[in-house]
């Protein structure tokens, strides 16, 4: 349309009568022209059409266009957050080559995505599809932009979003409708873009889903900047299967039992005695019952001696030293930060927190608003060992409201409605906290991150954080809120916390209560547990729902939510699978088995034989799971200077602390567990101790089938049975050491699977 404007221009200007001119050719095609123009201008739009078929096509992916540097020089904007720049790129840069008015259809935009020449993308269309007919279009109407005038997406509704596919059905159709600023509706089925989960299904270009093997999925369903999350589910045909009736004690059975029937997944038995007392034990304290603890639950006959033995369990101190440490890896405090007594502070008042019930808004909230002191202060070391506004802001966000921001920080979150802008101007509450640094003793000259002495922190009544995408200072707002607040201005930290901590903010209790199922259970409700989106949608969302309203109509008390879940049916399933559940993962229908934590591990092992853990720089007979820092300040870089303690528990994952996630911490396997479990020099000087347990047992005089008796249940909380206390009471019998064999048996029974594994 401007080229056959501008030749009308030049032709008036060189003279040319209108009268002659308009019965030329020339004008009756150019007039054709702008006919046509006019006509595809009105039918596709740069915004909601052009910009969506690029999408589609996967133009402005990461691993094509998309990405950071762009491919083969062409770049475009991710995922078309920025169509002004797009729109600059395809019809200005590399002058102009990618789209070509005059001869549309030689457009590279056209030619290399339908394969006419090279592309290393390979046939992203076909001539003749929907894709190349509204490009040509928009080409042949002359390139125009009506970023400024276009209606605006304003929702996007797709059906169905949660659908169970029953044998012989393996295959639904997805249906997307899109609602515009002017009230306009359109059927984009075929242009939206679908991407999957996992390869359980295969998605066709028009939605619809074909799902290849039984198993769960959620397919992301996207078109331009709106995105909704379908969860489907394909269950085979059991013509033998029979539901478990197990009773319902509260909610989480209802809504836990609800699914699991429509899936045709039958849970597990309730476990034994024995294994809920060993698995209650590991979950609240962190340690394992002692045999008499062990004889006398299992030998009680009362009908409620479960929920005694939570509600006697939650009150020991051990409750707030294992809780208190998962906390202190959350809250990052290692030594080399915080220095030796503002880690101790730290933990003591973690710990303290948590021995007197604190309610966990409460909690945060002092975290959160924290300065003065850290030593006086201790909950201000927060802030020391998150020195800058980007790490304060992502890990508040992580720990209290389970968001992943880390994307948005380039880019708009590809996954998550997050903006570049949401992502500083969050930041931006953060950018006045900042430090006296009263003194600093490091040991390390060219570290600057190493502190030693006390700091104040403080908020200014200056300090910003510049955005990126606009090169000017971020404006302080709520996450998620589109206008600032009055109370950022006179005190950001303690506008934040008041904020973040509301009973009416949904997410901060979600996100503590999905912390605590994890923790009970072996895997959260949303997983991983602190990404929350839509695109990773809750598998059981009406039981986080549920637990996060009865988190605070209780308070925000953690002891409560831990009663609740562990009073469950859901909680105290046997570990065993059937034909029905054993691939199941997700929906609980059975124990997840995992391996004990490092501080577990070692500790339980200190427990059974009866010696102090041995940690260099620490008092003796603290244990493992009670020590405030990472590890002792001098002993973090050098390997070959640690005790086995330490090789010990780093060898397991004690987690290093330098992440605001329970990421950090690993409990994946490897071959150098194995060999500290088998040859270790942690688990050997145990074993040989002169004052051991074992010691005790052979100066007690006792017969061997009492003392196989007596480790079986300080070891596994279970009586050996009657095969295993024959052959090894036997082996004792002839044993010219007993001595020997009786540390043999130890070591056995502490490298058993039984053990080693949290059931």
């Amino acid at each position: 349309m401007v080229l056959a404007i501008g030749v009308v221009t030049t032709h008036d200007a060189i003279g040319l009568s209108r009268k002659t001119f308009a019965r030329s050719a020339v004008f009756t095609s150019l007039f054709c022209i702008l006919l046509i123009a006019a006509a595809a201008s009105a039918s596709v739009s740069l915004r909601n059409d052009v910009m969506a078929v690029i999408s589609k096509a996967g133009c402005n992916a990461g691993t094509c266009h998309g990405n950071q540097n762009g491919k083969a020089g062409f770049k475009l904007s991710l995922r078309g957050e920025d169509p002004e720049f797009d729109y600059n790129v395809l019809t200005r840069d590399a002058f102009a080559r990618r789209t070509n008015p005059l001869e549309p259809e030689q457009s590279l935009i056209l030619l290399k995505p339908t394969a006419q020449i090279a592309h290393e993308g390979g046939q992203r269309f076909k001539r003749g599809s929907q894709e190349y007919d509204i490009l040509l279009q928009w080409i042949s109407a002359g390139l125009p932009n009506d970023l400024a005038e276009a209606p605006k997406l304003t929702t996007l509704e797709v059906a169905p979003r949660d659908q169970i596919l029953y044998a012989p059905t393996t295959e639904t159709q997805l249906h997307v409708l899109a609602k515009f600023s002017d009230g306009s509706e359109r059927d984009l089925t075929s242009l939206a873009v679908y991407d999957s989960a996992n390869n359980l299904p295969t998605v066709s270009h028009d939605g619809l889903i074909k799902m290849s093997r039984p198993g769960e999925t959620t397919v992301l369903v996207r078109y331009l900047n709106k995105q909704e999350a379908v969860r489907l589910a394909y269950v085979p045909d059991r013509p033998g299967f029979k539901w478990r009736d197990l009773p319902q004690v509260n909610y989480i059975d209802k809504f836990v039992f609800q699914k699991l029937r429509q899936l045709r997944i039958s849970p597990a038995p309730i476990c034994s005695d024995e294994v809920f007392l060993r698995r209650v034990s590991l979950d609240l304290l962190g340690i394992l019952p002692t045999a008499d603890e062990a004889r006398a639950f299992v030998s009680d006959k009362r009908a409620d001696k479960r929920a005694r033995l939570v509600e006697k369990w939650l009150r020991r101190p051990e409750f707030a030293d294992f809780w208190a440490l998962k906390w202190s890896d959350l809250l990052r405090n290692e030594e080399r930060l915080l220095d030796r007594k503002g880690s101790e502070a730290f933990h003591h008042w973690v710990r303290q927190s948590l021995a007197e019930n604190k309610p966990l808004d409460q909690f945060a909230r002092e975290i959160i608003s924290a300065r003065g002191s850290t030593y006086q202060n201790p909950a201000a070391n927060f802030y020391r060992a998150n020195r800058d506004p980007v790490s304060r802001s992502v890990g508040m966000a992580q720990l209290f409201l389970g968001t992943h921001l880390q994307c948005a920080q380039c880019h708009n979150h590809p996954f998550d409605r997050w903006t570049q802008d949401d992502y500083y101007d969050w930041a931006g509450i953060f950018a006045r906290v900042d430090y006296k640094v009263l003194e600093n003793r490091r040991q390390d000259k060219n570290d600057g991150h190493e502190f030693k002495g006390e700091q104040v922190v403080y908020v200014s009544s200056t300090g910003s954080i510049k955005n990126p995408r606009t090169s000017k200072p971020a404006q302080p707002r709520f996450l998620g809120v589109s206008a600032s607040n009055p109370a950022l201005e006179a005190d950001p930290l303690d506008a934040v916390a008041q904020w973040i901590t509301s009973p009416q903010n949904k997410r901060f209790a979600q996100a503590q209560v999905n912390r605590i199922w994890f923790h009970l259970i072996g895997r959260g409700i949303v997983d991983p547990i602190d990404d929350f989106r839509p695109t990773n949608p809750a598998s059981h969302p009406e039981l986080l729902e549920a637990l996060s309203r009865d988190f605070v109509e209780h308070k925000f008390d953690l002891r409560h939510v831990i009663r609740t879940i562990a009073s469950s049916t859901t909680y105290q399933l046997a570990p065993d699978t059937n034909d029905s559940n054993v691939d199941d993962e997700s929906n609980f229908s059975h124990a997840l088995v995992r391996r004990l934590a490092a501080e577990q591990l070692l500790d339980c092992e200190s427990q059974v034989l009866r010696v102090p853990v041995k940690l260099d720089g620490y008092p003796a007979g603290i244990r493992a799971a009670q020590m405030p820092g990472e590890r002792p300040e001098h002993k973090r870089e050098n390997r070959r200077t640690m005790s086995p303690s330490e090789q010990f528990l780093s060898v397991f994952g004690k987690p290093p602390r330098l992440l605001t996630c329970e990421c950090e911490r690993s409990n994946e396997t490897s071959m150098s567990q194995a060999f500290q479990l088998i040859s270790g020099p942690a688990i050997n000087s145990m074993l040989a101790h002169p004052e051991n347990r074992l010691t005790a047992l052979l100066d007690s005089g006792q017969p061997n089938g009492k003392l196989v008796d007596e480790l079986y249940w300080g070891a596994l909380t279970r009586a050996p049975r009657t095969a295993e206390l024959q052959k090894v009471a036997g082996l004792l019998e002839t044993a010219k050491d007993r001595r020997a064999a009786l540390e043999d048996l130890a070591w056995a029974l502490l490298n058993s699977k039984e053990f080693v594994l949290r059931r």
